[in-house]
């Protein structure tokens, strides 16, 4: 886009390509026209989306839950902190792709939408007490079909029943059914128009086939079929679920005292907790009966799991001394076992090939202050945790969360960039004395768009009929398919790299 000028319509390899909208590909176009560095331009999009979804749920801690926003002993802070720092948060940060900009969207009309609830008394949070003020609807109920209108152009219609659905499902729980329909006002419906039917109006109009490939091929057929080659067990966000949330996974116990809390009291129709709760379990059900399954497809759950856990763990600490205690058990025992699984995981690459500046010595020393550094944060939490000092709890995590992630991105991910990024294989190939005689060979679809993006150029697929030698990026499998056929005779390790470089010869003539 930012060297054709079409903003229309995304291409890919100079081809019409409309398996995602357009949100992300404005974007990071944009930072392309500014001139910013590639993976600047590529990552800035989802950065500034995960920012906005963190403000948004610090903005919801604060509307219902109340707690000024400089006090740690509320979950104004905590909420984004646990966010950002969640594993799914700082990975979809960093991501080139539009999911974190779907999510931002999403959370962004959820906190409009409850904006309507709170003013009407429907949500009733700790800032129910506050003055009762004659305020209109109509910015709330604006913002809340506008941001829609984003996720439908982030990742398409799938926006519409997050929202619809997660909204739906607590209007079944509450019985606040005239409410619900609220979210469907005219000024709501004026708003997503304007901002998401004008594109997909002009594309349809240059393109044809654009909603028939979109809509049904990219949508339908994806949700209902494994025609994508995704299909995973029903149960498989579960475990993603839990894994997203890591460090703080643990926080899901006091998130699970609350509703029970919730369910005795039954306390549920004007509880906040309920309806974020809803958006939290929404895409996780929904998604679990699809066909086609990804990790990234319940990131929208992400950010009111996030305030859940926040509102808990400051009740939490609040209320009794022994649940503290184990909160922060849990909280230190994940540490620990980050930390001995980053030592494990260190120890098993081959020295040579990735940590070529390390050697084993300096990995297992660093491994053990790694450990040694976990044990003692837990020791430090617990002792205050005994005192129920939450304020002291929340900056300590906070700390511990910076350096630690200060530590990998100096430390620990540019050791491992070879295993799992293109970077490393196009900056050492970069200067190949025939650039055009490089190949890839059945390796996954991440790969190959990885090494287009930094060779700038696709690199083509590698036929056995092509007489010439090459160079042959593959996978193990791909070599003994190599093997197999006679145009590679040597022996090569396992992949220490990520991927093989496989060095074909001429065929026989």
């Amino acid at each position: 886009m930012a060297q054709t000028g079409d903003w229309i319509t995304p291409r890919l390899y100079g081809q019409p390509w409309f398996e995602k909208p357009i949100l992300y590909y404005w974007a990071s176009a944009i930072g392309f026209k500014l001139n910013l560095p590639a993976e600047w331009a590529a990552r800035l999009p989802s950065a500034f989306a995960a920012l906005a979804a963190a403000i948004g749920i610090g903005w919801l801690a604060a509307k219902h839950y109340g707690g000024g926003a400089g006090s740690l002993r509320s979950p104004v802070l905590l909420a984004p902190l646990i966010f950002a720092s969640s594993v799914a948060g700082i990975g979809f940060a960093r991501a080139a792709t539009p999911d974190m900009l779907f999510s931002a969207s999403i959370a962004l009309a959820m906190a409009a939408i409850a904006t309507v609830y709170r003013r009407s008394a429907t949500l009733r949070g700790a800032s129910a007490a506050e003055p009762a003020r004659v305020r209109s609807d109509y910015v709330p109920l604006l913002l809340f079909g506008a941001f829609l209108g984003l996720g439908v152009l982030a990742k398409g219609p799938a926006a519409v029943i997050m929202a619809g659905g997660a909204i739906a499902i607590w209007a079944l729980v509450t019985k606040q059914w005239r409410a619900a329909f609220r979210a469907a006002h005219p000024i709501a419906i004026a708003a997503f128009c304007v901002v998401a039917l004008p594109w997909y109006v002009l594309c349809a109009v240059r393109n044809p086939n654009f909603l028939s490939i979109f809509i049904w091929q990219h949508n339908f057929e994806r949700y209902l079929t494994p025609m994508f080659h995704h299909p995973q067990p029903f149960w498989f966000f579960g475990p993603i679920v839990l894994l997203a949330l890591v460090p703080w996974t643990i926080l899901l116990w006091p998130v699970a005292r609350e509703g029970l809390r919730v369910w005795r009291e039954k306390s549920w129709t004007h509880s906040p907790g309920v309806f974020f709760a809803c958006w939290a379990i929404f895409p996780v059900v929904f998604f679990s009966f699809s066909d086609s399954k990804l990790p990234s497809y319940i990131l929208p759950a992400i950010p009111p799991l996030a305030l859940l856990c926040a509102v808990a763990a400051v009740r939490a600490f609040q209320a009794s001394r022994a649940l503290s205690l184990e909160i922060a058990a849990g909280i230190g025992a994940t540490w620990i076992a980050l930390a001995i699984g980053a030592w494990a995981f260190a120890r098993k690459i081959s020295w040579s090939a990735v940590f070529s500046n390390y050697s084993p010595y300096d990995v297992t020393i660093g491994g053990a202050v790694g450990i040694a550094a976990a044990v003692l944060f837990t020791l430090v939490l617990l002792f205050f945790a005994m005192g129920r000092k939450m304020g002291t709890v929340a900056g300590l995590c906070a700390l511990a969360v910076v350096l630690t992630l200060e530590i990998a991105n100096v430390e620990v991910l540019p050791s491992v960039d070879p295993l799992y990024s293109a970077r490393y294989h196009a900056q050492f190939m970069g200067h190949d004395l025939h650039p055009d005689r490089i190949f890839t060979f059945e390796l996954a679809r991440s790969w190959n768009y990885g090494l287009a993006f930094y060779f700038h150029r696709q690199l083509p697929e590698w036929q056995s009929s092509d007489p010439r030698a090459g160079l042959v990026l593959t996978t193990p499998a791909g070599l003994k398919k190599i093997t197999a056929i006679g145009r590679f005779r040597g022996e090569l390790d396992e992949p220490d790299k990520g991927i093989l470089y496989v060095p074909v010869e001429m065929a026989p003539r």
